[in-house]
């Protein structure tokens, strides 16, 4: 019995490979992939691997390798299709009638594909010459030059109205064909179908295996109604169901890359060129379930990148709503906040790499990002209201299907929910905020005016003093914060750290200008090869005037906590301290800018949201402030016992 290639593949799409294989093998997930005992050779050490991304297993006792069908053909001895029909039914899929109509259909999709190719390369030529020359105008006002322009095979669709269809009828194309394949327009009222797409720059879209399905297309004239227009719903495109550049995306993800959704195909491209080859977009709606599953299949916490206005706000909470109920163990989203009026586009135009990496760095978990839309705006100055507020926060949390995710948002939000509200002393005991007394903007009640200097952190025994006194806010001239000084210490005693990690250091961002100077320094020293180990570096450091800075960081790093930063400690550990330090660090350094425009916004307006986002952001400050992670095996390079750093 012959399948249709498309139902297979709905299949797949529909059931991952580890999904089939873990109901016969305990599987552990190890990076991106799973890992678990060979189902067909008794081992103690597991061989055996699945990886959703490349959409096959692996057992390297046996050998065997294949894909969802190829398991259950394998472990169960079915033939293929009884093997088909086990996991259509597990997919939810009704078994396809094999006729002779579908045969035809089937047949028709082929046929489709390659209309598909050849309008294609008819626009791309287009672009190229004479008649493209508008086009080339606006790509090149876009920064999207001929190398790009060729890898995005970008077109360009002439005012004519017969332009298309006259090319490929020239080819033997028929008519009902680019009909059905979304490129014209017929209808009952229309004499003679023409042209869907004239005289905009086309994005052609891609499915899962690479080909062409449809277009998006950007007009150039400004009176234009639709600004973009995309191909419509046909037997080869539905739009819900995939994603821009996702078929590269998918490839570029496996390899470790970052998986950012944005709202544009020109952001995509803009990402893409200034190295985040992962950057996918929706095709012009907003994320659907089948689209934020595809962002799943490539990453367990994709980031949303969404433009930096009140538009892209509302397209990151309906997001939030969207992913919600679907959230598990491991599995989440992130959201990066852009400049306002800046796009993603404009951000690369404007920063470049760096810039991005800067918004990445600070893309905030799902659940600060719920926390902040449940208090935006929120009336929370009577009992009422507050029972209002946690009556709606419960009904959120019962929405998540998955009970252990269910159980940890129950406990993070009620426990945020209980510290807004909660007793704070606010200057030496003179002010507190008790239970039941709060105070909206200028209500003439409760604290006033006459406290704001206290509420801000400006005055002595603030909270706000106390975290500036904090490890994590020290930055002056005259000290170092304890994470910069760490990292840098540990690149002067393990030189070979340059050689993996010298472009993530100049990437830090760093508080103080004597750590940013001996940053420089080893960098420097790194590029010109005067690193080849800790003696020579010191003495080239001495050189260039640096040397008693670096003497500064050797009194801050302590050996019984701090040793696999010192020269005695083993390669492995080195590595996996370093990778700790580094997201400590980057954590640290985006909560302390939070914390001084919370410390502005309280200032200015000393409410009780904001007090309550001071107070969050201060204890996840607390919480990092001496922080350190436990790794599992950790010291066994150094023969250093387990322990916490």
């Amino acid at each position: 019995m012959r399948f249709p290639p498309s139902f297979l593949d709905e299949i797949r799409a529909r059931l991952p490979v580890s999904e089939v294989v873990g109901k016969r093998v305990q599987l552990k997930k190890q990076g991106r992939e799973w890992r678990g005992l060979s189902p067909f050779n008794p081992e103690k050490t597991p061989s055996f691997y699945v990886n959703d991304q490349k959409g096959f297993y692996h057992c390297f006792s046996s050998g065997k390798h294949g894909d969802q069908f190829d398991f259950m053909m394998e472990v169960e001895g079915l033939p293929f299709p009884e093997a088909v029909e086990r996991l259509a039914g597990l997919a939810g899929l009704p078994m396809p009638v094999q006729s002779r109509e579908e045969e035809k259909r089937e047949s028709r999709r082929k046929t489709l594909h390659e209309v598909m190719e050849l309008a294609t390369k008819f626009f791309e030529t287009t672009l190229q010459n004479r008649a493209g020359a508008k086009g080339r105008g606006y790509l090149a006002d876009r920064g999207l030059g001929p190398a790009t322009q060729q890898r995005f095979r970008l077109g360009y669709a002439p005012p004519d109205r017969f332009a298309l269809k006259e090319a490929l009828g020239g080819k033997g194309v028929p008519i009902e064909d680019m009909i059905e394949a979304g490129l014209l327009i017929s209808a009952e009222d229309i004499a003679i179908p023409y042209d869907r797409f004239r005289d905009r720059v086309m994005f052609p879209i891609t499915d899962l295996r690479g080909r062409v399905v449809a277009f998006g297309g950007r007009a150039l004239e400004k009176d234009v109604s639709a600004k973009y227009l995309n191909s419509p719903e046909t037997s080869l495109f539905h739009k819900g169901s995939l994603l821009y550049n996702g078929f590269t995306a998918r490839a570029a993800a496996h390899k470790g890359a970052p998986v950012i959704a944005v709202e544009g195909y020109v952001d995509v491209i803009a990402l893409v060129e200034a190295g985040f080859p992962a950057a996918v977009a929706p095709l012009g709606t907003a994320l659907t379930e089948d689209q934020l599953a595809l962002l799943w299949r490539m990453a367990p916490e994709p980031v949303l990148l969404f433009d930096g206005d009140k538009a892209g706000r509302r397209a990151a909470y309906r997001a939030l709503d969207l992913a919600l109920p679907h959230l598990k163990p491991g599995m989440s989203l992130s959201f990066g906040t852009l400049p306002d009026g800046q796009d993603p586009d404009d951000l690369v135009r404007a920063g470049g790499r760096e810039a991005v990496d800067a918004v990445l760095a600070q893309a905030r978990p799902l659940a600060d990002v719920l926390w902040e839309r449940e208090l935006e705006g929120a009336n929370i100055e009577t009992p009422e209201r507050r029972a209002a507020l946690e009556a709606r926060l419960g009904e959120i949390v019962r929405g998540i299907a998955d009970e252990t995710v269910r159980k940890h948002y129950r406990s993070e939000l009620m426990e945020r929910f209980r510290r807004l509200f909660a007793p704070a002393v606010i200057q030496g005991g003179a002010n507190r905020r008790e239970p039941g007394r709060f105070t909206g903007k200028g209500n003439g009640t409760g604290r006033g005016a006459g406290d704001r200097r206290a509420v801000g952190g400006r005055a002595g025994g603030s909270a706000g003093e106390g975290m500036r006194r904090s490890a994590l806010m020290r930055g002056s001239a005259a000290e170092i914060p304890r994470n910069e000084a760490l990292l840098l210490f540990a690149a002067m005693n393990h030189p070979w750290l340059m050689e993996r990690f010298a472009e993530e250091l100049a990437d830090l961002p760093l508080l103080n200008k004597d750590a940013a100077r001996l940053r420089q320094a080893l960098l420097d020293a790194h590029m010109e090869g005067a690193d080849e180990d800790a003696e020579h570096l010191a003495v080239r450091l001495e050189a260039v005037g640096v040397g008693p800075v670096a003497q500064r960081l050797a009194q801050i790093a302590v050996a019984r906590h701090d040793w696999p930063a010192f020269a005695d400690a083993g390669r492995v550990d080195v590595e996996l301290w370093w990778h700790q330090r580094l997201v400590l660090h980057r954590r640290s350094h985006a909560l302390s800018k939070d914390l001084k425009e919370a410390e502005k916004r309280l200032a200015e307006e000393p409410t009780e949201m904001n007090w309550a986002r001071f107070l969050d952001i201060q204890r996840q400050l607390a919480a990092l402030d001496g922080t350190e992670a436990l790794v599992e095996g950790f010291g066994a390079a150094s023969g250093r016992p387990a322990r916490s750093m």
